[in-house]
């Protein structure tokens, strides 16, 4: 084939001048291409390492998060603000004071003259119907209750976004080793692919082949950088830093064992999971707002007591009073009370029930995930990479010794790359899955890590 090139490039000298000045020229572009990559990949590897801040722990991290989440914070404070409404809900309404004079006629001032002439002072305190207070009590209650479940499952997501973002920062550096490490094979392509040139047995198209899939990586490479930069923001705004925190390199986390079965974690689940805890307190408080409803169908009574005092030897007068509401218009005011707070508690009674329905499915999807990761790690670690890299040596030899082709051997190199990089990402959805299952069941570190 080399012999037939050469015959035909001697057909015509103007036609073998043109291809020199295009391979020439080509060679020019890959050169300025590959310097262009080179600084900037220095310059962004400068701006992220000039600090060299320490080795990210991911236990640290989410001890800091829970400690500095601003949405943590946040849900904190919420609760903290529902306590506070539960003495209010139980205390009587502020007693009402009186105060004025009551005279005869309006020409004159007849106090002391008047028999009904006099100053008033009445002091009022209303009481509820016995039951509403302790039933108000209990509705603040359960809604801090329920805001409190809420906050533990706020935690744990919060738990999970650690781990989901530290386990992406993770495989955005493992995946930059990966092409650090393909890219020195490619270096060992391209001299073989000079070698063959230079010996006259390959074409000067094979090296520029093989410089072009180097540079390529470069690229690739520059992409994960930038992906590290936008997940290290991520990571700062959910642990309370500052966008712009230096953050270190992930250590690599110990493979976490998790043993349970489908059926075990949706049990788990119901039994644990802050959210389903959540929508029982909204039940049990639309049940206590049921129950306050219908005590509105008894009416409240207000006692008074005043004191009439008068001048120039007249007796002061006192008088006791109780007053109480009609509720004569229940049909339209309390019965529909009743209908409304009914309502409600069927509405939160389907939310329970969904919220189940949600989290099975939720379990059921990342238990599977969970699983065929397993698997598929398993099937890359012990039987395709090891395979791959020895396809990729035997074509790396062969190409040397000029019995295989250049295009071959790329191939061969590109398919180890992309099982590297599936198996890493299998392990990170796995982690990540794990993670999430955690969440769901209301659990975080019951369950122990062990290693790869």
């Amino acid at each position: 084939m080399f012999n037939l090139q050469r015959s035909s490039f001697s057909m015509g000298g103007d036609t073998w001048s043109a291809l020199l000045r295009a391979i020439s020229l080509s060679r020019v572009l890959v050169f300025v291409l590959f310097f262009s990559l080179f600084t900037f990949h220095f310059s962004l590897y400068s701006t992220v390492h000039a600090s060299a801040p320490p080795d990210l722990n991911l236990d640290e991290l989410i001890t800091e998060a829970l400690k500095n989440s601003p949405e943590l914070l946040v849900s904190e404070s919420k609760v903290s603000a529902s306590g506070y409404r539960i003495p209010q809900a139980k205390a009587l309404p502020d007693p009402m004071l009186m105060f004025g004079y009551q005279n005869d006629g309006f020409r004159r001032i007849t106090i002391g003259e008047e028999q009904f002439s006099m100053g008033m002072f009445t002091l009022s305190q209303m009481f509820y119907f016995p039951g509403k207070r302790s039933l108000k009590g209990e509705m603040a209650t359960k809604d801090m209750e329920g805001l409190q479940a809420m906050h533990n499952a706020t935690r744990l997501r919060i738990v999970v976004t650690v781990r989901q973002l530290y386990y992406e920062l993770f495989l955005a550096y493992r995946s930059i080793d990966i092409l650090k490490k393909l890219t020195e094979f490619y270096s060992r392509i391209e001299d073989a692919a000079t070698a063959r040139y230079s010996s006259g047995m390959g074409s000067q198209q094979e090296v520029i082949m093989a410089q072009t899939e180097k540079y390529m990586l470069l690229e690739k490479e520059e992409m994960q950088w930038q992906k590290i930069q936008a997940i290290q923001g991520m990571l700062n705004t959910t642990i309370g830093r500052s966008v712009n925190s230096p953050l270190g390199r992930p250590v690599e986390p110990a493979s976490t064992t998790y043993v349970f079965s489908l059926e075990e974690l949706v049990e788990m689940a119901k039994a644990n999971s802050p959210e389903i805890r959540s929508k029982e307190k909204m039940i049990e408080a639309a049940e206590a707002k049921v129950k306050m409803a219908q005590k509105e169908y008894y009416p409240d009574f207000t006692i008074g007591a005043s004191y009439y005092p008068k001048t120039q030897g007249l007796m002061d007068m006192w008088s006791l009073t109780a007053t109480i509401n009609l509720p004569i218009f229940y049909k339209s005011k309390q019965e529909q009370a009743v209908l409304e707070a009914k309502a409600n508690l069927l509405g939160a009674k389907r939310e329970l029930s969904n919220m189940e329905y949600m989290l099975s499915s939720g379990i059921r999807e990342s238990y599977s995930m969970t699983r065929t990761a397993e698997k598929l790690m398993t099937l890359y670690k012990e039987g395709v990479i090891p395979k791959t890299y020895q396809d990729f040596q035997l074509a790396l030899s062969g190409y040397a010794a000029g019995k295989t082709e250049a295009i071959t051997t790329i191939s061969r190199l590109k398919a180890l790359l992309d099982t590297e990089l599936l198996y890493w990402g299998q392990y990170v959805e796995r982690e990540k899955a794990i993670a999430r299952l955690k969440a769901i069941t209301g659990t975080n570190e019951s369950v122990t890590g062990g290693q790869k």
